[in-house]
């Protein structure tokens, strides 16, 4: 498509592309399965995997995206227009747009937590419990302020409506002076976070302790669902099978290496991971909270902040952690929001702010639907589940699998031939060493693992 938006600079590009993938799931599932998998034998099967894995269907998404410079249905269109294979992108704009929509109440609970901390109201009426009844009371403290909060009705609405609008603002300003310049402030404050964290998690009284354990590998704990947990790790937090990264690399240079990208998007994405590792374990240690589970909301909304009452100057540390969660959770929902408003202009030949505006307009009712689910309309289930938890079920766990088995099948078997390899060659001029292997994991390798995936979550 004539005059198609493209990143700026290289750096802009990486910084853009990595927000995409860190997430919430850096921070609070990477832990949890550390902690119960076995610690550094986790972490070095989850290293395997980005290699073996992650990588090599990246580069998938990279050529498919950068060589048409289209949304996720455009390139399969374009590539193969009278096939059915652009029902594939149809299903990852669909899967993105799902999570989006919890996602950005998740976001909402940063921001809310963010908004307390600033303003003391997180530990006002805590500290005296503290005192009172030590850790345990401390803890059952923060489990019912964070109880309380989830199910309102009102508060978390407010605050999921007030992410939507700053996404909105982002992703209106469009590719280069929206998402490419927010991405350039967000990551290096993001990393910059990350640093002083563990540089102070390093002080801890039992930090080498905690660190003993996350870097001591205990192969012991590894059984085949403990290397399906591990490729699962690798896959979600490399935003694979959402459309995302082929609409960021739709915005590539043409003369961007592809290899070198994806190495360095999956090496910092690695990097935020093993960082949270050196934060949590050191922390988790010291203050005697490594006895419960790591995972999900209950880490971040109740263990950091127990963490946090602790430690001196609680209420800056606390701010400035729930600013690192907010700057994920944001470059997170701007890029799966970017997925759809790629299709809306492409298809549609909407102008952006059109396309902005009917992308996120729907959200309002869908995640204001997520996030009742929790409290007021928390009867109402779906084979069982909530419809928030329904909705990441679903996208999470089926659909973003079954995006990345079709995308490898088609690369690998069915685009037209030499495509992949001019692709990766920057049609000649560069030399790649490695085209083999990565065409035998496309087309072999890859499908077989994300099948193991999928399988494993439907049998578990």
């Amino acid at each position: 498509m004539a005059g198609k938006a493209q990143f700026g600079s290289k750096i802009g590009l990486i910084a853009a592309t990595v927000g995409s993938a860190v997430g919430l799931g850096n921070v609070w599932r990477f832990p949890a399965e550390t902690q119960s998998n076995g610690g550094a034998a986790f972490l070095l099967l989850y290293i395997a995997c980005v290699f073996l894995l992650g990588i090599p269907v990246m580069l998938a998404e990279f050529s498919l995206g950068r060589g048409k410079r289209s949304d996720a249905v455009g390139v399969f269109r374009k590539l193969s227009p009278h096939s059915g294979w652009w029902v594939v992108g149809a299903v990852a704009i669909l899967a993105s747009y799902l999570i989006l929509s919890f996602y950005m109440v998740v976001a909402g609970w940063t921001l809310e937590y963010l908004w307390q901390s600033m303003t003391g109201y997180l530990y006002e009426p805590v500290n005296a419990v503290a005192a009172n009844a030590g850790v345990e009371g401390l803890e059952q403290q923060f489990k019912l302020r964070m109880q309380e909060f989830i199910v309102q009705d009102s508060r978390p609405l407010i605050m999921t409506y007030i992410m939507l609008l700053i996404n909105a603002g982002i992703l209106m300003m469009g590719v280069q002076k929206g998402i490419e310049k927010m991405s350039n402030i967000l990551m290096p404050l993001l990393f910059l976070l990350l640093l002083i964290f563990a540089g102070v998690s390093l002080t801890f009284p039992k930090a080498m302790e905690g660190l003993e354990f996350f870097l001591n590998p205990d192969f012991s704990k590894i059984t085949p669902s403990v290397v399906v947990n591990a490729l699962g790790q690798a896959f979600f937090s490399l935003s694979l099978g959402m459309g995302i990264l082929i609409t960021y690399s739709s915005y590539f240079p043409k003369n961007t290496k592809l290899t070198r990208t994806a190495v360095t998007v999956s090496m910092l994405d690695l990097l935020v991971a093993i960082m949270m590792g050196v934060i949590i374990f050191p922390a988790v240690k010291s203050f005697g909270l490594d006895e419960g589970g790591l995972e999900g909301a209950t880490l971040v909304f109740v263990t950091l902040p127990e963490v946090f009452a602790q430690m001196p100057v609680t209420q800056l540390w606390s701010i400035l952690f729930f600013l690192l969660l907010l700057v994920a959770a944001l470059t997170s929902t701007i890029s799966l929001a970017e997925v759809s408003i790629a299709f809306m202009q492409d298809r549609f030949r909407l102008r952006r702010t059109t396309a902005c505006i009917a992308v996120i307009a729907p959200l309002f009712v869908l995640s204001t639907l997520c996030s009742l689910s929790q409290g007021s309309l928390s009867d109402f289930r779906i084979a069982g589940f909530t419809l928030f938890d329904f909705l990441d079920n679903t996208a999470t766990n089926y659909m973003l699998p079954l995006v990345a088995i079709f995308t490898c099948i088609y690369l690998g078997w069915f685009a037209p031939k030499g495509y992949f390899y001019n692709e990766l060659t920057n049609h000649g001029s560069i030399s790649t060493r490695i085209y083999t292997t990565l065409l035998f994991v496309v087309r072999f390798v890859a499908p077989i693992l994300i099948a193991v995936i999928l399988f494993a979550k439907i049998f578990e």
